[in-house]
């Protein structure tokens, strides 16, 4: 293992350590939950991601009951998170085809997922490696931390993902996003993020 390697290791070991948030699936334990929460949390940030989550999990029970939801009701119950007509639209559609076309059994491969209304790569990505596959999804955390720590020269997510999957060894790849997505979400001064991220990018 080249010093590269070795050093993106120990960032990313810091930067877990400066993590204070509780990871965001960890809420929910069916995977249907997770993968709508996931579509749900996109801009928004955790704490509200979850409070309307709960909500609707009380009121939808399973994928069958949120694919005949009124669309009218759902809006009004995830209203709290950004973008939230579009979202409440992709969700019951979401429900709709994996009921229809799945059986209410959620793919676990990459290229059926991005074909689901509200999932594109980075939800497929973290998705897939909250359901224990490596994959990296790249959201605006992991692509600020990534160029930030020249973990990658890059600035499209397709790009910024290929990046750590050469430079982080697979065993880390289902680890990344949640520990850069809890750092980021942890400290909500830019000026406090960016003076820890100075003292991870030091670590030689």
């Amino acid at each position: 293992m080249d010093a590269k390697i070795k050093r993106a290791i120990r960032q990313l070991k810091a930067l877990e350590g400066h993590g204070k948030l509780l990871r965001l699936a960890a809420e929910w334990r069916a995977p249907w939950q997770s993968l709508i929460s996931t579509i749900l949390s996109a801009r928004t940030r955790d704490d509200k991601t979850i409070e309307v989550s709960n909500v609707l999990y009380r009121k939808y029970k399973n994928l069958r009951e949120l694919s005949h939801a009124n669309l009218k009701d759902v809006e009004g119950i995830i209203r709290g998170v950004n973008y939230y007509r579009t979202k409440a639209k992709h969700i019951i559609v979401c429900a709709k085809m994996i009921v229809s076309q799945y059986n209410s059994k959620i793919p676990h491969d990459f290229l059926k997922l991005v074909e689901l209304p509200g999932v594109g790569r980075k939800t497929a990505n973290v998705f897939l490696a909250h359901q224990g596959h490596a994959s990296i999804g790249v959201d605006t955390h992991l692509s600020y931390v990534s160029q930030y720590l020249n973990w990658s020269k890059n600035n499209k997510p397709e790009r910024i993902e290929q990046d750590l999957q050469k430079l982080f060894p697979k065993k880390y790849w289902r680890t990344v996003n949640y520990i850069v997505v809890r750092f980021g979400q942890s400290y909500r001064s830019k000026k406090e993020k960016n003076a820890l991220l100075e003292r991870i990018k030091s670590i030689r």
